[in-house]
């Protein structure tokens, strides 16, 4: 499961210029690796040492989630693997895996529909986030891992330093034992509060990029996407660099319900699907670019029988 993160430019006036994706290069790659073999190194020393710091962890899915996972991804047509009854934490997280390249051989076969099935993927996942308890890192796969490599952004490295420099006798008193459980939780709703902000920030210059190129090919432009996720009140539609609403209102001819699954918008008359990663050509309706918001309306939607 690969993301891709968008770069923006901007003029002198503080104007959006372009957005480009980040581009991953061999050398990226590289210094990945050599940070999490780092990190890994620092964490399995504190470990050792019984030192108090802040590990960077990740639970295993539980099986739960994965058997609902397999039975939305079912819902779509896409293959998934033998589901077993009852199911441990090990063998949700081998399935999740397994499932994530089958979604990934499924999309090259259908050209289309990687947003939203990755998406559905990434959803199962736990999130991540920071404890003095060491209970591994399902998603790299470690046993020990810590966050080290970035100490002037990021607390939680600046702990793990201290904690190394008490550790090889280099003057400093590790961390206080009885800090670490607040001091996790603390910095994990920092993180999820970031998080927010940054996608707040990159919806709302995408939308003033948006309106700059409605400006100059016209309101009338039809893009081509595909249905990104869905929910109530309409389906999410991913065009080019954009993303916008499409509301069941605008959808008329029937009245469309949110199946149980969460999967997709089924007409309650007809019974026709608009699923997650159908592929369809929309217009803008509107942008509200201040809170980030794009209305759409539809040119031509594939509808599933």
């Amino acid at each position: 499961m690969e993301s891709v993160e968008p770069e923006f430019s901007f003029s002198r006036d503080g104007h959006v210029t372009e957005q480009a994706a980040s581009e991953q290069t061999e050398a990226h790659t590289l210094i990945e690796h050599l940070m999490i073999a780092a990190n890994e190194a620092v964490a399995g020393l504190l470990e050792a040492r019984k030192l108090p710091a802040l590990y960077r962890v990740h639970e295993r899915p539980e099986p739960a989630r994965v058997a609902h996972l397999a039975d939305q991804l079912a819902s779509l047509d896409v293959p998934t693997p033998p589901m077993p009854d009852p199911m441990t934490s090990q063998q949700g997280a081998d399935l999740v895996s397994e499932i994530s390249h089958l979604v990934d051989q499924e999309v090259r076969r259908r050209g289309h529909g990687r947003a939203a099935l990755t998406s559905l993927v990434l959803r199962t996942l736990k999130q991540a986030h920071y404890s003095p308890k060491n209970v591994g890192h399902a998603g790299l796969g470690s046993q020990r891992y810590c966050h080290f490599t970035s100490p002037i952004r990021r607390y939680p490295d600046l702990i793990c330093h201290r904690a190394l420099l008490a550790a090889i006798g280099a003057g400093e008193d590790p961390p206080r034992a009885t800090d670490m459980e607040s001091a996790g939780e603390w910095c994990s709703m920092r993180e999820r509060d970031a998080m927010q902000v940054e996608r707040r920030g990159d919806a709302i210059a995408r939308c003033f990029l948006l309106e700059a190129e409605l400006f100059e090919g016209g309101w009338h432009t039809e893009f081509e996407g595909e249905v990104a996720g869905v929910i109530g009140a309409g389906a999410f539609v991913a065009f080019g660099r954009f993303e916008g609403l499409l509301p069941v209102r605008r959808l008329r001819g029937d009245w469309w319900e949110l199946n149980e699954l969460e999967t997709m918008l089924v007409g309650s008359q007809s019974g026709n699907m608009l699923r997650l990663g159908d592929p369809l050509v929309v217009q803008v309706a509107s942008v509200d670019a201040p809170r980030g918001r794009v209305d759409l309306s539809p040119v031509e939607v594939s509808l599933t029988a």
